[in-house]
């Protein structure tokens, strides 16, 4: 098994060196320290693609992404074109923000099962990280045509149609999601990876959606949860709040009116 630190983009490989002994040493006999040692023990050659498949979703659940993907290699390379197996190495890839190498694991994965609804989604997420919002919306769409009962799919097509500002696509898109999972947007699918917002005032908005689509559904407290958000992240159309006509019910909860009053202060950067 590679070593962590030989493999991480974002550390450089460095001897320590050691403090010179004066009655010994000289500028020319500097002594290193051991090499560093691997996160993860090696794999057994024995082993099952089963069993290394299994290691890898222990380490990448303890967020050792890079020992992870040695699991899911390894276990590729004695069980070749495992759809399952290709997905979760593409997951662990763009957690390492290798998006090649990422999106050529879930076009491999749909290669190998067209009936992959996780992997489309997933390769949709790497064209959002792109900013490619059309094929991201063809994924996400292949996805959900394949499989309707994931919330973390219509979650991610809502994301990409705000940010190509087409807020009402958006909202619909998220209110399919709250459907299946009300706290979709407070985690991440273990299936899928959520797709981020670009920027502060994105999230605002959002969280603002969110209240709306919650309020319309009568779900007061989810809706109050997110125009507090909303407001404390600098919501600028926050007024709207006393005319949009899917705040109409909430607007005589007299928590609404408290909050209003209160109006939480915008905590900026």
């Amino acid at each position: 098994m590679r070593s962590y630190w030989l493999l991480c983009p974002l550390i450089l490989t460095v001897l320590a060196v050691a403090p010179l002994q004066a009655q010994n040493l000289t500028a020319e006999q500097l002594q290193v320290g051991p090499p560093p040692m691997p996160r993860a023990e090696p794999s057994a050659p024995a082993a099952s693609a089963e069993e290394l498949e299994q290691r890898g979703d222990e380490l990448r659940m303890e967020k050792d992404y890079v020992d992870a993907l040695d699991y899911y290699r390894e276990a590729l390379r004695k069980k070749r074109g495992d759809s399952r197996i290709l997905n979760k190495a593409g997951i662990v890839e763009l957690q390492l923000q290798n998006l090649r190498e990422s999106r050529r694991d879930f076009e491999s994965a749909i290669k190998h099962d067209p009936q992959f609804a996780d992997a489309y989604n997933n390769l949709g997420v790497i064209f959002y990280e792109e900013k490619k919002y059309g094929k991201a919306i063809d994924r996400y769409e292949r996805a959900i045509k394949l499989r309707q009962d994931s919330a973390s799919f219509y979650s991610n097509l809502g994301a990409v149609y705000f940010c190509r500002k087409e807020f009402d696509k958006a909202t619909q898109a998220y209110s399919e999601a709250a459907k299946i999972d009300p706290d979709i947007f407070e985690h991440s699918s273990h299936n899928g990876i959520a797709a981020r917002m670009s920027s502060p005032e994105d999230r605002a908005h959002f969280d603002y959606v969110l209240a709306g689509l919650f309020a319309k559904a009568g779900d007061a407290d989810r809706a109050l949860l997110y125009l507090r958000r909303a407001m404390e992240e600098g919501y600028k159309g926050i007024d709207g709040v006393f005319k949009d006509e899917e705040f109409a019910a909430i607007r005589k909860d007299a928590r609404f009116t408290q909050l209003m009053a209160s109006r939480p202060p915008a905590v900026t950067e």
